[in-house]
């Protein structure tokens, strides 16, 4: 068996991979595994177990099809359909040898722990470029297709008159063949399944499926056929190329997708890479050009900062998000700059955003590149964003807009995180900043967040609220390497269908990249018009038009500290803990609505740590929120606790009408101990699943009406807790 032999080197693998790949009528296979590997197969809607066939161990990923075939496309393609059984040994052979190419890329457990650095704290056996070539290879996608297809309407938007001049059509031109392309091979999949029922076995082949013509193209998107052709030949792969010799090599295919197989015949089996190509590629035709070559750079760099700030106003809206800030010193010189500037009440985003690819050293395993491509991209984003964050909190320093005028904004910040935005598909981007970066949080300033611009757009379109994606964001950084996973969307789709946490006595979390199959629906559904569930079941349905909907969408519209501040602990919450505090809301409106008067409810949500008070009253705004503040303070010092909210609601709006938050160190007082000792216990959330609203104030005797309140409020009992 295999495991008894000796194993041997990639580059013994490769050529016989290559030589393979090189039989007559090899290009079936390909054919093949595309279709296998790289389609959806659905019936009337598309469900997340539909979409579980693409996370299959047995699955090719794009990678490996794309190097099987960027090989058979070192040679003159031959058409010539296998046999059955031979089809089976091709097969068979190809799954064998990528197997052990697998394999031979990983280095001797030897050569990557050095038992002399066992017990050294610096010593990372993760870092080197030798461990990271097999995730950089076998990384997930960063991107969904339709990103790409997409995201080339902003990215080359301001280069359009080039492409005319320089290719011969326009970008919308190049979208509309691109599509098309997609939309024929949709088409010719599903009549080569069915025109299969009517072949002979020997007969059976799935290569006309990725097979077209230029009319074909050119009379579904309805341009000139010379367009089209323009448009096509564009990303025409040239075949013999040798260059393509192991598996850091630059593979042609990847760039140029299309194969040409006649006059006007061509093949395309993976539309991922054409719309991949279709992203990247003009770029190194633009760098081509030396008269072109700055503009396009600069097009680059304010496509990542444009797009960044558009899809932050998506969440926070206009008057939230600032691009190209400038920080200025007592002086006016310029002491740091800010590509993008969130503000959302105490909280703030300070996004620097990179144009930096990985190149072919890195991809080869050359520790020295891959750390210098790092820095470029990733350390150099953080370094910038870490010194504003820390002028930010600097009240000396003036913040002002591109144009010169201050822009007015709360410098007291309790959490400012930076964001590290880059621009194009960075392979393993989460693992090596998980190696590399070198970060130095504070109290205030979190631990960074490394994306690139696909992660940030779906997580823009997925978490439309700034509550929401801020939660998000917080718990994200603050586990940041306890949680293991291939890609950032599985952990976002973690997180739409459980609702991201971690207790204290876990250590780790690893997820599978099946955890993303709804999120990939819904990413499919609302931005490829795929039938299916545009939301995944869980924190952005399970709650719809309850209370607790109503309470988030409240806060922020209010976008006061006090009350942000309680909207995050809210979206903490457990399912049950959710349930009891709509019911308590329910109940309380109910009994306001009844008597008229003032009904209050008071939780404990986590014991020694926080807790929760709810008004319900119609009362003046100055007299309700004095009742809160005294009754909120009471609650903190009685049950000792680090913080303690509260929140009056009206009983005929029942919406949110002004919040409160005492965040301080307990200290005992006499006075406080005289004012608490006959308070009731507040309700424990522990093992219940409804709050009793017959608890009673403990009396030791009977409150005359002109006494003070018991509460603490400071008001007569008749004017207070006895309305």
């Amino acid at each position: 068996m295999l495991e008894n032999k000796v194993a041997r080197k990639e580059s013994d693998v490769f050529k016989e991979l290559e030589d393979l790949c090189h039989s007559p009528g090899y290009i079936h296979v390909i054919a093949y595994f595309c279709f296998r590997d790289n389609t959806i197969r659905y019936a009337d809607e598309v469900k997340p177990e539909d979409v579980l066939q693409q996370f299959s161990m047995e699955r090719l990923v794009r990678t490996e099809i794309s190097t099987l075939i960027g090989l058979a496309c070192k040679i003159d393609i031959d058409e010539t359909l296998p046999s059955p059984k031979m089809m089976q040994e091709y097969l068979g052979k190809t799954e064998s040898l990528l197997q052990e190419l697998h394999r031979s890329m990983m280095p001797p457990l030897e050569d990557i722990f050095d038992p002399s650095k066992i017990g050294d704290d610096n010593f990372n056996p993760f870092n080197s470029g030798a461990v990271l070539r097999e995730s950089i290879f076998y990384g997930g996608e960063s991107a969904y297709h339709f990103q790409y297809r997409d995201l080339s309407k902003d990215k080359y938007r301001n280069d359009n008159e080039w492409l005319v001049e320089n290719k011969g059509y326009s970008l919308e031109q190049a979208l509309s063949v691109v599509a098309s392309i997609q939309v024929l091979q949709n088409d010719k999949l599903n009549d080569v399944l069915v025109g299969l029922i009517k072949k002979h076995p020997n007969e059976w082949s799935f290569l006309e499926a990725y097979a077209f013509s230029l009319e074909e193209i050119a009379g579904r998107c309805e341009l000139d056929v010379e367009v089209a052709k323009e448009v096509v030949e564009s990303f025409v792969s040239p075949v013999g190329q040798e260059d393509f010799t192991s598996l850091g090599d630059f593979n042609p295919i990847n760039a140029y997708p299309i194969i040409k197989i006649q006059d006007d015949k061509y093949l395309l089996f993976q539309n991922y890479s054409l719309v991949e190509a279709l992203y990247e590629t003009p770029f190194f035709w633009f760098n081509s050009d030396a008269a072109y070559r700055s503009i396009a750079m600069r097009h680059r760099g304010e496509f990542t900062e444009d797009f960044s700030s558009t899809r932050l106003k998506r969440v926070f809206g206009e008057r939230r998000v600032f691009q190209n800030v400038y920080v200025l010193d007592e002086r006016g010189n310029t002491a740091g700059e800010i590509d993008v500037l969130v503000v959302f009440a105490n909280r703030a985003i300070v996004l620097q955003a990179k144009s930096k690819k990985l190149t072919i050293a890195a991809r080869k395993g050359n520790d020295l590149s891959l750390k210098d491509d790092f820095k470029k991209a990733v350390q150099d984003a953080y370094d910038q964003a870490l010194s504003c964050s820390n002028l930010l909190t600097n009240s000396s320093y003036k913040i002002v807009d591109e144009s010169g005028n201050e822009i007015a904004i709360t410098r007291d910040f309790k959490e400012i995180y930076p964001f590290c935005v880059v621009s194009d598909h960075y392979p393993a981007l989460s693992f090596q900043a998980r190696q590399f970066l070198e970060q130095n949080p504070t109290e205030v300033i979190k631990p960074a967040f490394v994306m690139d611009v696909f992660f940030l757009d779906v997580a823009t379109e997925m978490l439309q609220s700034p509550l929401h994606f801020l939660s998000y964001v917080n718990r994200r950084t603050m586990y940041g390497d306890k949680i293991l996973c291939t890609h950032e969307l599985t952990i976002l789709s973690y997180h739409l269908k459980q609702n991201l946490w971690m207790d204290g006595e876990y250590t780790m979390m690893q997820l599978g990249d099946d955890v993303c199959a709804d999120l990939d629906l819904a990413m499919l559904a609302r931005r490829d018009g795929v039938p299916g569930a545009a939301t995944p079941d869980g924190i952005l349905t399970k709650y719809e038009g309850t209370h607790f909907e109503r309470l988030v969408k409240d806060i922020e519209l209010r976008d006061h500290p006090a009350t942000v501040d309680f909207g995050f602990m809210l979206l903490t919450l457990s399912g049950g803990t959710i349930e009891i505090i709509n019911d308590g809301i329910s109940e309380l409106v109910k009994l306001g609505r009844k008597d008229g008067k003032h009904h209050d409810l008071t939780l404990a949500i986590s014991e020694g740590r926080s807790g929760l008070t709810i008004h319900c009253n119609e009362d003046l705004d100055a007299e309700a929120a004095n009742r809160l503040d005294r009754h909120c303070e009471l609650r903190k010092y009685e049950q000792k606790a680090d913080q303690w909210f509260g929140i009056c609601l009206g009983s005929k709006t029942e919406r949110l009408r002004f919040g409160v938050n005492k965040h301080f160190r307990w200290e005992q007082s006499i006075e406080m101990d005289e004012l608490t000792k006959d308070l009731p216990k507040p309700q424990s959330l522990k093992g219940k699943n409804k709050v009793n609203f017959k608890t009673v104030t403990k009396k030791s005797r009977k409150i005359g009406r002109n006494e003070k309140c018991p509460c603490g409020s400071g008001e007569k009992y008749k004017k207070c807790c006895l309305k």
